[in-house]
């Protein structure tokens, strides 16, 4: 049995029962999958067990985008009319144009119960206050998270992003015990306290939850953040088309596990061949999703780019996940795939000599970069000899990720920060 890794037992039954319904009726009032079915000549009724699924094919970003394209507003895959939606997200692509995401009513309430099962996963009780440090806009990881906090009985500190001065004022007065924001402002939000001459740590801040980009689960980065802080740093991992949050860390676990219940199904692939991989310790593939009972946007194994390694097992079986980049993002040195992730995971080990933020410099669009890969390494509070820093971050990449780098080191504050998602690449220019 293959996806079953991400399904609890006792929802199995269940979850192939709701999802041979959803599947049944999706070619009438999906056109989008109606016609993609009977391009791959599959009949979605076959479906006995979650196993299945393998038989359907994929659906991808660039599909939902030409859809959209087609069939204005939502696209042909939306399965519902426009009056059933209540919300529209959208997530951002390479091209910076939206792809949009409509929640109905009962997806609004599947996506609240799902992130609040995955907060409370992540330590979150309705005693916090939680400071929330993302956007209420567009992202899906605004207000459908407010909606969860809310749900749990945690009191929410809306103070999104581009508000730091506000963000300081809220700690200062109204007890705020954790923060919720991606890995990326966590750490601009550190830097901020220390530019006014403080220590994050006064505040007393006892959790912090991340998501939104890969790397809050990292070790360095937690080591990092647990000591500027002094706080538990747990993560998240979710999808604007599918869900804000369906994988979340127990405090102490070492990866996320699904808890997305029995709203989604979960598969683990090989992303050349679109095989299915058992997700058992040491395995890596990327992540599918198929909704179970979604009525806007109810995809069909979805693929969504995230490339995760299991780290191992929670006591009753299920996987424990971290995202190690983005498939689209890998870049590849003379057949060597590299995850720019990786290069600042290896980076923030080195800590405090260095700030743990890179940027990575391409001559051009990648995946095929010729060595030495180009980055650049802000120094830390300690760096020390800055040459043998240099060449000690050349000789671990070569070790840990077998490709040649040439690494310049650069001083504090000079690279890009980012109060949402950092980047981790640019083009010379």
């Amino acid at each position: 049995m293959i996806i079953p890794g991400f399904v609890a037992a006792e929802d199995r039954n269940a979850v192939t029962a709701m999802l041979r319904t959803q599947l049944a009726g999706l070619p009438a009032r999906s056109p989008f999958y109606a016609d993609l079915f009977a391009a791959h000549g599959t009949d979605p009724t076959a479906l006995v067990s979650l196993d299945d699924l393998r038989k359907l094919p994929f659906t991808d970003k660039q599909m939902l985008r030409d859809s959209q394209a087609a069939a204005p507003p939502l696209g042909g895959h939306a399965g519902v009319d426009m009056v059933e939606v209540i919300r529209v997200h959208a997530s951002t692509g390479t091209t910076g144009k939206p792809s949009w995401v409509g929640v109905t009513r009962r997806d609004s309430d599947a996506w609240t119960e799902m992130v609040s099962r995955a907060f409370m996963t992540m330590g979150a009780t309705r005693e916090d206050i939680v400071l929330h440090g993302a956007g209420l806009t567009l992202f899906v990881g605004g207000l459908p998270i407010r909606d969860a906090l809310e749900r749990i009985g945690c009191t929410m500190v809306p103070v999104g992003t581009g508000a730091s001065e506000k963000a300081v004022q809220a700690l200062d007065s109204l007890g705020v015990t954790a923060l919720h924001a991606t890995p990326s402002y966590i750490r601009y939000l550190a830097e901020y306290v220390r530019k006014l001459g403080r220590d994050p740590r006064e505040f007393g801040i006892r959790k912090i939850f991340v998501g939104g980009e890969p790397g809050g689960g990292e070790p360095a980065f937690q080591r990092h953040m647990q000591e500027a802080w002094g706080a538990q740093v747990t993560e998240g991992l979710g999808n604007a088309d599918m869900a804000p949050v369906l994988f979340a860390e127990p405090p102490g676990a070492g990866g996320m596990r699904f808890t997305g219940g029995r709203h989604v199904v979960v598969e683990m692939i090989d992303p050349e061949s679109g095989e299915p991989i058992v997700p058992e310790p040491g395995a890596s593939g990327e992540l599918v999703y198929t909704s179970v009972d979604r009525e806007c946007c109810p995809l069909v194994r979805f693929r969504t780019r995230d490339r995760v390694l299991v780290t191992g097992l929670a006591d009753d079986g299920a996987p424990l996940i971290r995202c190690v980049g983005r498939t689209d993002d890998m870049l590849i040195l003379r057949g060597v795939n590299v995850f720019p992730t990786a290069i600042r995971d290896l980076v923030q080990t080195l800590h405090p000599r260095t700030s743990g933020v890179v940027q990575i410099v391409l001559p051009g669009p990648g995946p095929s970069v010729e060595p030495p890969l180009r980055v650049e390494v802000e120094v830390g509070d300690e760096p020390g000899d800055q040459d043998g820093l240099r060449h000690e971050i050349e000789d671990l990449i070569r070790a840990r990720l077998t490709v040649r780098a040439s690494v310049a080191i650069v001083p504090p504050g000079s690279l890009e920060r980012s109060e949402m998602k950092s980047r981790l690449t640019r083009i010379s220019g």
